[in-house]
């Protein structure tokens, strides 16, 4: 499927110099694979988002977030829309200037733009002596985007922090503070549509040691190290079905499934529960061989895996059957 050219030009002609044409998504996700957006748009304060919101209303293009990419894999065909990058919403309170993480002792909380990179955060904090956050070190992801997906690891997630989100819809430009309570936080998962673009996030830490903290921080970034792989990947493609009792990635390497590949796509020798993508490759291998993996699960084990990855840009046929070259 490809956008009509009338209503790619209606969207860049709202957007202005905001908009740019038919630039690869690839280099913005941790896969590096796929296709282009059919318009880009590099956001760096709400006022952006809601020029996005006018172009999509005029247009009637859909719109594709983009933070930090550790979720997403683009087709290779791309994206027939307007993708907006969101790392540029680096400031905490949602414009275009001032400090990207504000900390608030009386309140116990500190306050980050949404582009910010959670290690960084994460780092930023335990320099400055504060606690509780430390998790966020081997989340290759965005606050923004672990707003969204509630993000979490090593014990803890978003949903153990957050107070509240700024966010801009997208179907209104209506700007406004959602209380943690009303965001539905899940296991990664939220009530947040495509619709609803963070702009920044405030959340609970506390006064602590900090020589404590960064060694915190080293031993999660070390046993990431040793247990999860590098390169093109997505961190873990499904969620574990019963979490805490059945994993994805035991449920996969009882299949004797490790190391198995489909064109330039592989289930990760290291560390089942990932599927890696190569230089040069195709997004479509990968989607593939994630669904051969999934149907494979199901009729062995009867775990119906559900993905973590977004799926951007492909259409049903690519997700039928077992991918040819895999053995059934």
């Amino acid at each position: 499927m490809t956008a009509r050219p009338t209503s790619v030009a209606a969207a860049a002609a709202v957007l202005g110099d905001l908009a740019e044409r038919d630039v690869p998504l690839a280099p913005f996700t941790t896969y590096r694979l796929g296709g282009p957006a059919a318009v880009f748009v590099r956001a760096s304060s709400a006022a952006d988002l809601e020029a996005v919101a006018a172009a999509r209303r005029e247009s009637g293009l859909p719109v594709l977030v983009v933070g930090r990419g550790s979720n997403l894999l683009v087709a290779d065909a791309g994206f027939c829309g307007i993708a907006v990058l969101v790392t540029g919403l680096q400031r905490a309170d949602g414009g275009a200037e001032g400090p990207d993480i504000v900390l608030d002792d009386e309140a116990g909380t500190f306050a980050s733009g949404a582009g910010m990179a959670l290690p960084v955060v994460a780092r930023r904090l335990s320099a400055a002596g504060r606690r509780g956050f430390e998790w966020a070190v081997g989340v290759p992801g965005s606050i923004g985007g672990a707003v969204r997906m509630n993000a979490g690891g090593h014990g803890s997630d978003i949903a153990s922090c957050l107070v509240d989100a700024d966010i801009v819809d997208l179907s209104s430009g209506e700007r406004a503070t959602w209380p943690a309570a009303d965001i539905g936080l899940r296991f990664r998962s939220s009530a947040l549509t495509d619709d609803h673009v963070v702009v920044s996030a405030r959340l609970r830490v506390h006064p602590g040691d900090r020589a404590e903290s960064e060694a915190e921080l080293a031993e999660i970034v070390r046993w990431r190290r040793e247990n999860q792989p590098g390169g093109q990947n997505a961190g873990s493609v499904f969620v574990n079905p019963v979490p805490g009792e059945v994993s994805a990635g035991s449920l996969i390497d009882g299949l004797g499934l490790r190391g198995l590949r489909h064109g330039s796509a592989s289930v990760s020798d290291k560390h089942a529960n990932f599927i890696q993508g190569s230089d040069g490759g195709s997004a479509d291998d990968v989607r593939q061989l994630i669904e051969f993996v999934r149907a494979k699960v199901a009729a062995e084990t009867g775990f119906l895996l559900r993905s973590e990855v977004r799926l951007v840009g492909f259409d049903a046929e690519t997700a039928a059957g077992a991918p040819p070259g895999v053995p059934a």
